[in-house]
């Protein structure tokens, strides 16, 4: 017996393609599985991981109108109120901060290369006092001014495109191709293709109608998942129970994480089957909600 769900406008299960019921086998609906989680996790000190776009807001065609619904923030800060809580997304850490408008979660922007926390929240080493908060980790700094020159070229390259959107992420850039017509797709990825030449300190990844550009090096939102709960005193716990929740294929690497270290619950949100690492699913935002909804009731 799972959670209780409520009201969808995507129907219920009996609209589910042959295929999605199939994939759900292996990926069930984390809702359905919740009294045999709430077993698992009975005794464990509960952290929580989640992406930002698609996982507590829907996908929009204009990325600056991603916002979150007042009910999800008001069940969001009630969640972070219990369990330490971060959000680990690929906007620019400031722009999620707007969205969020919570004071008590964790922050990770640029795909966890820009982290920042409350104050007095963490203890670090390399953390240092802003304007009342603390920044904890910026492994990708150095690579700034580059970012920068790729950034200038990007926009210079792609500015007679039309429907190119391109979005300054601090430390990695997003060029967001929903609107662009598809003949000029190939001309998208031809300028990134020359521009990365130059630049080869950067790569770059694609997400849902969008590529994601970054420093290339070894950190990702797995590794930040690590940073934090180092940070926490969780790193080598054997009692912890940290749960991941989200939608695009950065996530992949925290989910990965999670598989190796034989702990927690990695959660896909997805209404299509695709391949993951993820050991559990939801389909959209409002199932994200009731999830959280349900960890309220957890006893830590």
């Amino acid at each position: 017996m799972g959670l209780a769900r409520l009201s969808s406008n995507e129907g219920d299960q009996n609209e589910f393609s042959i295929e999605y019921t199939s994939w759900l086998v292996e990926h069930p609906c984390a809702l359905d599985k919740f009294e045999e989680m709430k077993s698992i996790a009975k005794g464990k000190k509960i952290v929580i991981f989640l992406d930002y776009d698609g996982t507590l807001s829907e996908i929009v065609p204009n990325p600056e109108e991603a916002f979150m619904t007042d009910k999800m923030r008001m069940v969001l800060g009630e969640v972070a109120d219990r369990f330490p809580t971060a959000i680990i997304s690929g906007r620019k850490r400031e722009k999620v901060q707007d969205f969020v408008q919570l004071k008590n979660v964790y922050y990770a922007g640029s795909h966890g290369l820009d982290i920042e926390a409350p104050l007095n929240s963490l203890k670090c080493k390399d953390s240092n006092e802003m304007d009342n908060k603390i920044v904890l980790y910026q492994p990708a700094k150095e690579f700034l001014p580059e970012k920068d020159k790729v950034l200038n070229l990007l926009s210079e390259r792609t500015k007679d495109i039309k429907g190119v959107n391109i979005e300054d992420n601090k430390f990695c850039i997003s060029i967001h191709f929903r609107h662009v017509h598809s003949k000029d797709l190939g001309t998208v990825e031809n300028v990134i293709s020359v521009i990365l030449k130059e630049y080869p300190n950067f790569l770059v990844s694609t997400g849902k109608k969008v590529y994601e550009i970054r420093p290339n090096i070894a950190w990702d939102k797995g590794h930040a998942l690590e940073y934090l709960l180092e940070n926490l005193g969780f790193g080598n716990s054997d009692d912890v129970l940290p749960i991941y929740v989200g939608d695009d294929r950065t996530d992949e690497d925290a989910f990965k994480v999670l598989r190796k270290r034989r702990q927690g619950f990695p959660i896909i949100v997805s209404a299509n089957p695709k391949d993951t690492n993820a050991l559990y699913s939801l389909r959209e935002p409002k199932q994200v909600m009731e999830f959280l909804l349900g960890l309220m009731v957890l006893e830590q």
